[in-house]
């Protein structure tokens, strides 16, 4: 028996639901399974950054979130000379602290909601594309096999992914060396709630990071082979923490090692790798689940916009190409972040001098928070495939910059709008940008939506569905926006 559907996602852990919930909610039939009998537990990845939050405000469950988890209002650097380098967050770039089956329910709650559901235990154990289509053979839990036919195949089923391996895809890179020590539970002594604290002494670094009803992260690199246990947590606290710190009852303790690797393509035929299937990185800096869920977000609205047919399929070579830059961007901060908390002695004090001179000015808060925030991604200009030379000889100067995201100006989280480009324009509803912006939205509706804004000077703004900036400008550049959601649609 063969059944067939638009999109077969495979792997339903948090970046599998979060595309499959996308996909949904911008109308695409998708049928999302997951070789594990029973959803994942454990809090793993508790660092949901804005982009994060994003999606999940798109996806109505964003509220919910917040309630559950905690915002910190700062990161507290604890240098070995006694000093704290505060880098405060603000509303703009603080993280929320939430375990990841929690965020996993609040994805899987959103599908349902869209529609969709996730059949569980289903394994993968062939995949064959061909021109229109790709076929997974699936064996179900009652023992009985079907072939699973799809226009496309999304491939989020984690580090040791098979559909990657069907794929022939090779998985670039290695395992880090380090082994990190995990434990969460009960903390008792002196320590503030409202900080993610990374302790950087000279004998080793410790995380202790606060997490929802009342307990803490705390988490070290440890030699291979240590035996854990809460005495082991209370020794690591002991010889790199601040003092006073008493381990209580602990929910769990284990140890994991990182990897730092990366997919060939992420692209391949019809089918996409997305999340761990297409990279992991070290876990220095909570960057790992969010850029999985940007590759959903990335890939849902254009994948979204070829099914249905709005947009030329030249789009999603983008994807490869966008995603890939993320990926760099992400191992660039992170390696950063691993070198400086395992800095030898003169390069410690180095860095403590810098940071502290850092912090002085106000630096640390200004650079620092909206980097890990992912407010300085960037994304080169290949929406078609190809990186392309500015179209108007003034679009260097244009603010926001095209490529970047800005805190101040993100789409409206609105089912109403959702998969659409929203363009928007200063200088009054009567200017000649709003008459312009008009007459763009009522020729391609389904595309673009429209907002004028007021302001003294007349300027634009096209945001993609993602929350990058697509073009932006004033009058003289509004023709290379128009040209580019020309070259864009197939309407």
């Amino acid at each position: 028996m063969k059944q067939h559907d638009t999109v077969l996602v495979v792997g339903a852990g948090p970046c599998g639901l979060a595309v499959a919930a996308e996909l949904r909610r911008l109308g695409v039939r998708v049928t999302i399974v997951d070789s594990e009998p029973v959803a994942g537990t454990g809090s793993r990845a508790i660092l949901l950054w804005p982009p994060v939050l994003e999606v999940l405000d798109e996806l109505g469950v964003g509220a919910t979130a917040r309630e559950a988890g905690l915002r910190p209002q700062a990161l507290s650097y604890h240098l070995s000379t006694g000093r704290t380098v505060r880098v405060g967050l603000g509303a703009e770039n603080a993280p929320l602290l939430l375990p990841q089956e929690r965020t996993s329910a609040l994805l899987e709650q959103a599908l349902v909601r869209y529609g969709g559901s996730a059949e569980r235990g289903v394994r993968i154990t062939k995949v064959v594309q061909h021109d229109e289509s790709v076929v997974a053979s699936a064996q179900h839990p009652d023992g009985t096999t079907t072939d699973l036919e799809a226009d496309w195949l999304i491939a989020a089923d984690g580090l040791r992914s098979q559909v990657r391996e069907q794929l022939g895809v090779s998985f670039e890179g290695e395992q880090l060396p380090t082994t990190f020590l995990l434990a969460e539970g009960r903390l008792e002594g002196e320590i503030s709630r409202d900080s993610i604290h990374y302790f950087l002494g000279e004998t080793g670094v410790v995380l202790v990071a606060p997490l929802p009803g009342g307990e803490f992260r705390i988490s070290g690199a440890i030699a291979e082979g240590t035996q854990v246990s809460p005495a082991q947590v209370q020794r690591l606290l002991d010889e790199r923490g601040p003092g006073g710190l008493r381990v209580g009852e602990l929910r769990a303790l284990s140890t994991f090692v990182s990897h730092e690797r990366a997919a060939a393509t992420l692209h391949t035929g019809r089918a996409f790798l997305l999340g761990d299937a297409a990279h992991v990185h070290s876990a220095i800096g909570g960057q790992g689940l969010n850029l999985g869920i940007q590759d959903a977000r990335n890939l849902a609205w254009k994948l979204a916009g070829v099914v249905h047919g709005r947009f030329d399929p030249a789009i999603l070579r983008s994807y490869e190409a966008e995603r890939r830059v993320a990926i760099r961007q992400t191992l660039a901060t992170t390696g950063r972040m691993a070198r400086q908390a395992v800095a030898g002695p003169l390069a410690r004090r180095v860095r403590d001098v810098v940071w502290g001179g850092l912090e002085a000015v106000g630096a640390m808060d200004r650079w620092w928070a909206p980097l890990l925030a992912g407010w300085r991604s960037r994304y080169p200009d290949v929406l078609l495939g190809e990186e392309r030379q500015a179209r108007s000889s003034s679009a260097w100067r244009a603010s926001p910059r095209p490529g970047t995201r800005n805190p101040h100006l993100l789409p409206k989280p609105d089912d109403r709008l959702a998969g659409r480009f929203q363009l928007v324009t200063w200088g009054g509803p009567d200017c000649e940008l709003a008459r312009r912006g008009r007459e763009l939205a009522g020729e391609l509706p389904d595309v673009v939506a429209h907002f004028p804004l007021g302001g003294p000077r007349e300027r634009f703004a096209l945001l993609r569905p993602d929350s990058y900036v697509a073009a932006a400008g004033g009058p003289a550049d509004f023709t290379a926006a128009r040209s580019l959601l020309d070259d864009l649609t197939t309407i």
